[in-house]
């Protein structure tokens, strides 16, 4: 087995294993979009258990629109559309809610 030769894009690796890296990073790819497609769907799901009124009592954006919003990320998560830019906007939402808005609604029920 041979090795590439030196040029662009070559990465020096032996010859018939640039496919081995293209199939690494398609299952690199994959595991990702299944990680966020998780944590929009937890998101979407803990955003719907609580009631409105917590929403209110937490000084945050009203039920509706959490929902909306992270009903739209999961949407666009599983439609594959070359959105990246929106579906980057739909992750940083539902982190946002799991990082803010979450917790501020589960110190409520205390």
């Amino acid at each position: 087995m041979g090795y590439g030769s030196i040029g662009a894009g070559s990465l020096f690796l032996p010859t018939g294993t640039g496919m081995l890296v293209f199939d690494i990073e398609a299952w690199i790819n994959l595991v990702v979009v299944f990680v966020l497609l998780a944590l929009k769907i937890y998101a979407f799901v803990t955003a719907l258990v609580y009631s409105s009124e917590s929403y209110l009592a937490a000084d945050k954006l009203n039920k509706a629109t959490w929902c909306i919003v992270l009903g739209l990320a999961v949407v666009l998560q599983i439609v594959p559309l070359p959105l990246s830019l929106i579906n980057l906007a739909a992750t940083i939402a539902a982190c946002v809610y799991l990082a803010d808005v979450r917790p501020a609604l589960a110190g409520l029920r205390r």
